[in-house]
């Protein structure tokens, strides 16, 4: 079965084709800057690489280019499009609605669309990226992925803000939980690596957006994201955790608007608004050159998730391997060696030869003496998405 996974952005379209089971990636790409005078086109195969610049005007011009590109006689990789018999579709907020994979029909997208609230930044790219599927790829089955249903076995002691009991009934305030499908995927490769069902695992995403998951015997029970995408860890734009007395502090002494609050905390906060870089590598240059800012940044970001591991190793009452994943998890020995310093307590020995490799395979990067596990492990959230679809459909 061949099936195209699109994860569609306000601005962007990645996108691709797996033939599943096998999980082989026929053609993958990113197409970049959807309205601008000029756009951006990246197409891969096994034997070919393109990348065209030309104005990609809306989500529909840019999917009829994947199309095209997917049947070119040169670089395409299927004869028609009728071959593509699913297409998988990443939604980052599914709300209390949706815990599981979903058949898209009217009624999924309506509820996809009441939900642009509680996401708006993703849910409406998300749903624009369905529709215009659904006409380019009529044959095929439209199926949704939910970035928040992995969280939804959180208990209610976890999810549940100290509020009362109507603003979780009327209005839908909780913790949702992001990141979701990049933390299955990668606490099941963990669970299946250890070869033990009964595991106590807590998986950091790293990148530009950050999260971490206690995952108890393969189920989410916390998550440091909540409500929305700006809590816990320090990020590439965002605040993460902020005292809400801030908030009604700056709005009442300096007449900030909660627009204006909105933009500063999730657009010019974080490591940017600390040094004046988003780019994780850029600020580790500048801190080994001696920039305090940049050094404090990484020391703060570094404080914020160890605080993290502690809570949820309590949380859990063990720990039997720390996993870091996405950019700067899989990448950034820098932030693995001051995520695991002085954590020897908890099991948590960092041996810094291995920190310092890099591999696309799984590996461990802890002391042979340590208690605890600590593994790097790729995320592939096409790959789980096509997975998730294929399953749905089988």
């Amino acid at each position: 079965m061949k099936v195209l996974i699109i994860n569609s952005g306000s601005s962007s379209i990645k996108f691709q084709l797996i033939d599943m089971p096998a999980e082989t990636v026929l053609a993958s790409g990113l197409i970049e800057r959807i309205g601008l005078e000029e756009g951006i086109v990246n197409y891969k195969t096994d034997q070919n690489q393109k990348k065209i610049l030309q104005p990609i005007p809306t989500h529909e011009f840019g999917l009829k280019v994947v199309a095209d590109l997917l049947q070119n006689e040169e670089v395409g990789v299927i004869k028609n499009a009728d071959e593509i018999e699913a297409v998988g579709h990443r939604v980052v907020h599914g709300g209390k609605k949706f815990t599981q994979t979903t058949l898209i029909n009217q009624s999924v997208k309506d509820s996809i669309q009441e939900l642009f609230d509680l996401a708006p930044l993703h849910n409406p790219a998300n749903l624009k990226g369905i529709e215009v599927a659904e006409n380019i790829f009529d044959k095929a089955q439209q199926i949704a992925v939910f970035d928040t249903s992995f969280h939804q076995t959180m208990p209610e002691k976890a999810y549940k803000y100290a509020l009362a009991d109507d603003f979780y009934t009327e209005k839908d305030i909780r913790v949702y939980g992001f990141h979701g499908i990049s933390h299955k995927y990668v606490s099941e490769k963990a669970i299946a690596y250890l070869g033990k069902k009964d595991s106590k695992i807590i998986c950091l995403h790293l990148g530009n957006g950050c999260s971490a998951t206690a995952v108890l015997n393969g189920k989410s029970i916390d998550h440091s994201l909540g409500f929305g995408p700006n809590e816990g860890f320090i990020m590439g734009t965002r605040t993460g955790s902020l005292d809400q007395g801030i908030i009604f502090y700056l709005m009442n002494k300096y007449n900030y608007s909660a627009e204006e609050l909105n933009r500063i905390f999730t657009k010019e906060s974080g490591m940017l608004g600390m040094t004046g870089f988003s780019d994780l590598r850029d600020i580790e240059d500048r801190a080994e050159k001696g920039d305090e800012k940049c050094q404090l940044a990484l020391e703060m970001n570094a404080y914020r998730i160890k605080k993290e591991i502690g809570s949820y190793a309590a949380a859990m009452n063990g720990l039997d391997a720390l996993v870091f994943t996405a950019g700067i998890g899989e990448n950034s020995d820098i932030i693995r060696d001051l995520v695991c310093r002085d954590m020897d307590y908890f099991g948590i020995e960092l041996n810094p030869e291995l920190n310092k490799i890099r591999a696309k395979e799984i590996r461990e990067i802890q002391k042979e003496t340590a208690r605890v596990k600590i593994i790097v492990i790729p995320t592939n959230e096409e790959l789980e998405i096509a997975k998730q679809t294929f399953q749905l459909l089988n």
